[in-house]
C-alpha cells in the first residue's frame, strides 16, 4: 500500500457546457415531477452557440399522455429551459438566454420500458435499467468527500457566488478548477498545484498585464480563503495558462448532459459505475442506487465503522431486487466488510434495497434536482427535501444491526 502519493481531482463551473446541459435537463426533471411525482423522464440536453436541444423519452400526467402535449406545456418547458440558462448568466453574443435556438425533440416513453418498470398487481417495481452503481465516503474533510474535489468544488463555488454578487465583476460563468494533493499515508499535506481557468470579460488577458494581474491576485485569494495555509506552503500555480479565456459555454465549446460524471460523484477516488445522473427520474437506478450507496458508505464512516467506504450495488432492468452489494472498507474498518453488508440488508426501513423503497426511504419523487446538477451531487449540505441521501440518520441503526 502506498504511503506517499499525488492524487488529483477536478471541477467545473456552472457555466460550462457540460453542466449547462445538466442543469436544463434536471429542470426539466424537475419541472414534471412538480406536476407528477410518478412520472418519468429521460431528458437530454445539447448546447452550442445560440442553440439548445431537448431529446429524449417522457410521461406525465397533465403534461404528455396518450402521444399528445397538454395545451401551453411546450411552452412552459422552453420557459423553464430559458429561465435556466438566465440564471446561470449567459447574456453573451455567443450564447443568450433570449435569443438562443430552442428545439424540443422530447417524447412517449417506450411501452416495452414501462412495462418492465412499472408495478403490476403481482409485481413489484422493477429497475429502470440494468447497472452498476458505486457511493463511497472517506474522512479527509467534514463532508465525508475527497479533499481535491472538496477543494475543486469550493473555489469554483466562491467564484460563481462573487461573480453573481458582483464582487468579482471581471467573471464570466464557464470556469474550471484542479486540485492536486501530496498525501502521506491516508492523510492530504500538501497541494502541489492548483490550475484554474475562467472566462473574463473583455481585457482580462495577456494583453492587458495589470488586468490580467487583477484577476490572477482574485484567484489566488480565493483558494487562500479555501485550501488551509499549511497545505498551500509549495503550491505552483495555473491560472488561465493558455493566457486568454474570452471565449467560453456553449459558444466556445458544444456540451452534453452526462459527460461530467467524475465531477458530479468523487474526483476519481472511487470507481464509477459509469451511468449519468441529471435528466433522470428517480426510476432509473443510475441516479437513485448511486444516491443510496453514497448514503450508506457515508453512515459507515460517520458511524466510525471505517474511515474509508466503497460500496457498489447492481440491477436487472425490470427486476426490483438488486443483484449484489459490495461493501469494501480498505482495510479500514472495524468490524468485517461482510459483517456491514449482511447489516445493511437486514435494516428493515431500507426495504431490501429496492428502486421503491430507495426512493420511498430518501424521498426521492420530488423537483429537488436542478441544485445538484452544479458543483458535485454529494458532500452536499442536507437541506430540507433537499440532497436527503447526505443526512447521516441511519449511524444507531447500523450500530444496532452489528451489535
Amino acid at each position: 500500500m502506498r504511503t506517499d502519493y499525488l492524487f488529483t481531482s477536478e471541477s467545473v463551473s456552472e457555466g460550462h457546457p457540460d453542466k449547462v446541459s445538466d442543469q436544463i435537463s434536471d429542470a426539466i426533471v424537475d419541472l414534471f415531477l412538480s406536476k407528477d411525482p410518478e412520472a418519468r423522464i429521460a431528458c437530454e440536453t445539447l448546447t452550442t452557440t445560440q442553440l439548445v436541444v431537448l431529446a429524449g423519452e417522457i410521461r406525465c400526467k397533465g403534461v404528455f399522455e396518450n402521444g399528445e402535449w397538454a395545451p401551453g406545456a411546450k411552452e412552459e418547458i422552453e420557459a423553464t429551459v430559458r429561465a435556466t440558462v438566465k440564471r446561470i448568466g449567459y447574456e453573451q453574443d455567443g450564447f443568450h438566454w433570449e435569443k438562443f435556438e430552442f428545439i424540443n425533440r422530447l417524447h412517449g416513453q417506450s411501452a416495452h420500458i414501462a412495462q418492465g418498470v412499472d408495478a403490476g398487481e403481482n409485481k413489484d417495481e422493477g429497475a429502470g435499467d440494468q447497472g452498476i452503481m458505486f457511493g463511497y465516503a472517506t474522512d479527509e474533510t467534514p463532508d465525508l468527500m475527497p479533499a481535491t474535489l472538496y477543494y475543486s468544488h469550493k473555489i469554483l463555488e466562491r467564484m460563481a457566488a462573487d461573480r453573481h454578487s458582483g464582487a468579482a465583476p471581471f467573471l464570466e460563468p464557464d470556469a474550471k478548477s484542479q486540485v492536486t494533493l501530496r498525501y502521506e499515508g491516508s492523510l492530504p499535506v500538501a497541494a502541489t498545484a492548483v490550475v484554474v481557468s475562467t472566462q473574463h470579460k473583455a481585457g482580462y488577458d495577456e494583453n492587458d498585464p495589470a488586468k490580467q494581474a487583477e484577476l490572477v491576485a482574485y484567484v489566488k485569494k480565493v483558494v487562500a480563503d479555501i485550501i488551509p495555509p499549511v497545505l498551500l506552503r509549495e503550491t505552483e500555480y495555473f491560472i488561465n495558462p493558455t493566457g486568454s479565456f474570452e471565449i467560453g459555454g456553449p459558444d466556445g465549446d458544444a456540451g452534453l448532459t452526462g459527460r461530467k460524471i467524475i465531477v458530479d460523484t468523487y474526483g476519481g477516488a472511487s470507481p464509477h459505475g459509469g451511468g449519468a445522473f441529471s435528466g433522470k427520474d428517480p426510476t432509473k437506478v443510475d441516479r437513485s442506487a448511486a444516491y443510496i450507496t453514497r448514503y450508506l458508505a457515508k453512515n459507515v464512516v460517520a458511524a466510525g465503522l471505517a474511515t474509508r467506504c466503497t460500496i457498489q450495488i447492481a440491477y436487472a432492468i425490470g427486476v426490483s431486487k438488486p443483484l449484489s452489494l459490495y461493501v469494501d472498507t480498505h482495510d479500514t474498518g472495524t468490524v468485517g466488510d461482510d459483517k456491514i453488508e449482511q447489516a445493511i440488508l437486514g435494516i428493515a426501513k431500507l426495504g431490501g434495497l429496492t428502486p421503491r423503497s430507495i426512493r420511498t426511504h430518501l424521498g426521492l419523487n420530488k423537483p429537488i434536482y436542478q441544485p445538484t446538477a452544479a458543483y458535485g451531487h454529494f458532500g452536499r449540505k442536507p437541506d430540507g427535501d433537499f440532497f436527503p441521501w447526505e443526512r447521516v440518520d441511519l449511524v444507531d441503526d447500523l450500530k444496532a444491526a452489528l451489535g
